[in-house]
């Protein structure tokens, strides 16, 4: 792939990095996504198709979707109060789309999921950086939820929620489980498998009434309205990659 680096690169001595990163830490997307877009034929760089894994530097010329990248916008962070029924997606052919809801001007992408049927925190963010730090299972955040149930559930279950149960993809990682009420309880996860605490109460015969992400590490819901966001403090910025 080096024949798409302009000759400057190399003689200026900057380092060319990987496309992925490039768009990432220029705030165009995350590492995951530019991949894709590589591999939907999305990216040029310098008038042609890149490979994965592509080198480029800010000598490069580089389109996404029909648009030229230049300089890297200042970097943002956004704890959103998404509701039930907005897709997380960066897909804005989808109708409900995050994206669409938010209709930011600069570009913008989540990070990480929280299915349609729920709602809660999710954060948001034009640092391809971060969110690939944040998102990397080796940091194991800690996410909180508050779960409705459509019946009243046992202490026993609750022990089985905590102590991990087999499901698709596997067994659960144990977790931190309180009661709130008959049919509401509190649960900490350090993972996150797709529709992970629906498909463990579907295992123990109970279904989901209400899924709500309260908290991502050190940055909480609070009183923050459905539908509504807000800037991070720069501490709770740095805290969660720290």
């Amino acid at each position: 792939m080096g024949g798409l680096l302009s000759k400057t690169c190399y003689d200026a001595g900057m380092k060319p990095i990987r496309i992925n990163k490039y768009l990432s830490e220029h705030g165009i997307t995350s590492r995951r996504e530019a991949d894709r877009l590589v591999e939907k034929g999305k990216i040029l760089v310098n008038g042609k198709v890149p490979e994965l894994g592509a080198l480029v530097s800010d000598d490069d010329e580089i389109i996404v979707d029909g648009q030229r990248i230049t300089m890297r916008p200042e970097s943002f962070y956004i704890a959103f109060h998404k509701p039930v029924g907005l897709i997380t997606t960066m897909d804005t052919s989808k109708p409900d789309n995050v994206i669409g809801y938010l209709d930011f001007e600069e570009r913008v992408f989540p990070v990480g999921r929280l299915d349609v049927a729920s709602s809660g925190l999710l954060l948001m963010t034009n640092d391809g950086e971060f969110s690939h730090k944040l998102m990397h299972p080796k940091f194991e955040h800690e996410k909180e939820y508050e779960v409705e149930v459509n019946k009243p559930i046992t202490d026993e279950d609750l022990a089985k929620l905590e102590a991990g149960i087999k499901i698709k993809g596997g067994k659960t990682k144990t977790a931190t489980v309180h009661r709130v009420n008959a049919r509401t309880f509190g649960i900490i996860l350090k993972e996150g498998k797709n529709r992970q605490i629906r498909s463990m109460c579907e295992k123990l015969g109970y279904d989901v009434k209400s899924l709500v992400r309260v908290r991502i590490k050190s940055v909480w819901l609070g009183k923050l309205r459905v539908g509504g966001w807000r800037h991070l403090t720069n501490q709770e910025r740095d805290s969660l990659i720290s």
